[in-house]
């Protein structure tokens, strides 16, 4: 949706906290301890404890809480580091993207951090089409990207 995000993978909650407070970002969370924490409950640091398993009711939850605006800019950020991503030029990735990709695929972009090429192929369509189910459900009417 192209909100700076972060996945944690540290085991202290401590660190969690004060990252979090560190970088001014919402603690997205299922566990409920982290919410008891002074920093959560006196406010200084902001945690959303997901109520659903599944990551599509997590999604509307967290679109619903934060008032997210879904077509905010998709696509526009690595899944795998964050980072936003650059427009390359098809030459640039030539060598860089299976052979059928090049042939079909008109745009594509690239992370400077981790160098990955994203394209918009049959991955992308199905990450759009459930931006608009998630649209949908908090009952807009727009089109997605």
């Amino acid at each position: 949706m192209g909100y700076d995000a972060e996945f944690f993978t540290g085991d202290s909650d401590n660190y969690l906290v004060r990252q979090a407070l560190a970088e001014d970002r919402i603690i997205l969370t299922r566990d409920t301890e982290i919410t008891k924490r002074r920093a959560v409950t006196t406010g200084k640091a902001r945690a959303i404890l997901l109520t659903g398993d599944e990551p599509e009711r997590q999604m509307q939850q967290l679109i619903s809480t934060l008032n997210l605006d879904v077509p905010f800019r998709p696509f526009t950020r690595c899944l795998e580091c964050n980072q936003p991503l650059r427009g390359k030029s098809i030459e640039e990735v030539k060598d860089r993207v299976p052979p059928h990709v090049f042939r079909t695929q008109p745009q594509y972009m690239e992370c400077p951090a981790c160098r990955r090429i994203y394209w918009r192929g049959t991955h992308w369509q199905a990450m759009k089409r459930q931006l608009a189910k998630f649209k949908k459900d908090v009952g807009e009417n727009q089109e997605v990207f």
